[in-house]
């Protein structure tokens, strides 16, 4: 077969494995440099032996997309959004697990299991786990800001989630921020009847209480703003603070005998909390930097750490051990995670979404890039 039949066939057999017409050209978020998101319309990427092609419903906004952005930390132009959840509509050469169809969430992340980092479960630090495995075009960096996203091979096989009938994008979406804080509830590992400690209850802080509260721990939280103590007290959190009228270390200590709490998460970015967090645990007890991902530095008492046998911990990214577990806890709807989702933007006003979340209101949970909002005959 000479090369122009040879690309005729190609070409037919990828028509052959598409769901409807695909377009050439899709809509995205592009990000241009710091600060500098961009409506604009991209070629849709192109999927090679191995991949499929993700039809993007809803995306959720993370907190690590808006710090990359406010610092202008990776180079330009490139697509960001990592939280997708959406429908397969084409599948390249050899992929036999998913189908025209499927709904789907797609991890970006997933490690290649054999080196030194993957044989000590330090997953976030594995080569193959740092190189992005998803992309709406140019570099890979999730995608999930367009209308559609190409999902490379290792990804395919190993980070891609099926969602059943019933079960929304919204929902599924959760997954992978959900498995990272699943991570660190495993690697902080509360107790039943400990006393835990939550600062900060965006979505994030309030998905760590929970699983906190569901070891067994008694959880207390704490928020600047009343309105999230509210919603948290929706999901049976109802041991809160609100830290902009009360001490949240003299609550810890009034309730804990004064000895502090024997857990503290701090789910807040920044590091002006990272001391008081450290004053809230007892002697003997640990702090788990959740937030804290724009490196810098931090004056901390050294004795806290020494004298006072306190342990600092951190927890970043998701782990892959840990896929199948978190699948069935949201797949399960056993957390209402959609609802968590305050605000809901179609892709047409990306940048608005992207600036709100930036500079969250105190109603502010949980925000969603939506592309898929205006699908016409593909339901939830």
């Amino acid at each position: 077969m000479n090369r122009s039949s040879q690309m005729e066939a190609d070409t037919q057999t990828r028509t052959e494995r598409r769901l409807g017409v695909i377009p050439g050209k899709m809509l995205a978020a592009v990000y241009h440099g710091q600060d500098d998101i961009r409506l604009e319309t991209v070629p849709v990427p192109e999927i090679g032996q191995g991949e499929i092609l993700v039809r993007v419903h809803t995306c959720g906004i993370c907190g690590t997309d808006l710090k990359k952005i406010a610092t202008g930390s990776h180079s330009a132009p490139r697509i960001f959004g990592h939280e997708t959840a959406g429908m397969v509509v084409a599948v390249g050469e050899g992929v036999t697990k998913y189908s025209l169809g499927d709904r789907v969430m797609v991890f970006h992340h997933i490690p290649c299991g054999d080196c030194y980092y993957c044989q000590h479960k330090t997953f976030a630090q594995c080569p193959v786990y740092k190189q992005v495995g998803v992309t709406a075009g140019y570099e890979p960096s999730g995608g999930g800001f367009a209308e559609y996203v190409r999902v490379m091979d290792w990804i395919v096989e190993r980070g891609v989630i099926r969602i059943p009938d019933g079960v929304s994008y919204e929902q599924a979406s959760f997954i992978e921020p959900v498995n990272t804080c699943f991570k660190a509830i495993e690697t902080l590992a509360p107790k039943p009847g400990e006393t835990v400690l939550v600062i900060g209850q965006g979505p994030i802080g309030l998905i760590l209480a929970f699983l906190a509260k569901r070891a067994g721990a008694e959880v207390i939280t704490s928020d600047l703003f009343p309105q999230r103590l509210t919603i948290s007290k929706r999901f049976g959190l109802n041991n809160t603070v609100d830290a902009s009228a009360e001490s949240t270390l003299n609550r810890v200590r009034a309730v804990t005998g004064n000895r502090g709490a024997d857990a503290v998460i701090l789910a807040v970015a920044g590091n002006a909390l990272i001391r008081p967090a450290v004053d809230a645990a007892r002697p003997g007890g640990r702090v788990m930097l959740f937030a804290q991902t724009v490196r810098s530095e931090v004056q901390i008492d050294p004795a806290a750490i020494c004298v006072d046998e306190k342990t600092l911990l951190g927890s970043y990214s998701a782990s892959v051990d840990l896929n199948e577990d978190v699948a069935r806890f949201v797949l399960s709807r056993e957390m209402d995670l959609e609802g968590l989702y305050s605000h809901r933007f179609p892709l047409e006003q990306a940048v608005e979404a992207l600036k709100l979340a930036a500079h969250p209101q105190p109603d502010t949970m949980k925000i969603a890039i939506q592309p898929g909002s205006t699908w016409e005959g593909m339901t939830e």
